[in-house]
């Protein structure tokens, strides 16, 4: 791992842990982690949670970001959250692009992209999630897939600091279902996506950019997923409702 890129840790709450469970996980990981301090760290609960979460993590170094927010401002919306109401829970970051956001309702490239520049207006950085179906890899078309994610996700953003997005790489066969992706395809994956980035920007500004890992991360594996030059920490889901287990992901990525 680069030195000049500081690793980032997210744990994906889904939609899991009732507002009390919440909170007691951010207290938790708030005195097992805190020491941690050349990790980014970050947690993203549920919109219900985010506000009290965040509040909880006051003057902490632990980040709290939303898991989903809509690209239309404010208006006949209902049951949506805007860019801006979603920065007045205390949220500094957000998810966008989740294969679940992508495959279970339907969302397209576009309005990934949408919601892109919504939350960068709104000064919310961005992780956003690419990824293939087994579909898709076992027809060799891996690489089309996350290009074309990239590609129309990105479209029309300009970088300001390296530190504003993070590209989440998540098979989405490796999301839930036990499998993870081996070393050797997320180093091939990570190293693709390191080329994109540097084309698409700059040399300096691409190899600044974080690439996180989100497939099945756990303390079993994740020290062996860091040794990846290009895996600049990871999107963590189940392994990310426990501290203890969430703290050892962490750990693996000092």
């Amino acid at each position: 791992m680069r030195p000049n890129r500081r690793p980032f840790v997210a744990g994906n709450w889904k939609m899991n842990l009732t507002i009390p469970e919440g909170l007691a996980l951010a207290s938790e990981l708030r005195r097992v982690v805190e020491r941690m301090r050349s990790v980014d760290i970050g947690v993203f609960p549920s919109a219900v949670a985010v506000h009290p979460v965040s509040a909880r993590l006051t003057d902490s170094r632990i980040l709290v970001g939303g898991q989903n927010v809509y690209a239309g401002g404010f208006g006949a919306f209902t049951g949506e959250t805007s860019a801006d109401m979603l920065k007045d829970t205390g949220a500094t970051w957000c998810l966008i692009g989740h294969s679940e956001r992508r495959h279970v309702f339907g969302e397209t490239i576009k309005d990934t992209n949408r919601k892109l520049h919504d939350l960068t207006a709104a000064g919310i950085k961005s992780i956003l999630c690419i990824g293939e179906t087994i579909e898709e890899r076992e027809a060799d078309r891996t690489i089309a897939v996350l290009q074309a994610q990239l590609d129309g996700g990105l479209d029309g953003f300009q970088i300001s600091a390296a530190e504003d997005i993070v590209i989440a790489y998540e098979p989405v066969w490796a999301i839930g279902t036990g499998h993870t992706a081996s070393v050797e395809q997320v180093n091939e994956i990570h190293t693709w996506i390191r080329g994109w980035l540097k084309e698409r920007f700059s040399a300096e500004a691409g190899d600044e950019i974080r690439i996180q890992y989100g497939g099945s991360v756990k303390p079993s594996n994740a020290a062996e997923l860091m040794t990846v030059p290009d895996v600049d920490g990871a999107l963590v889901g189940g392994a990310a409702l426990k501290a203890d287990s969430f703290a050892a992901i962490v750990k693996a990525a000092l």
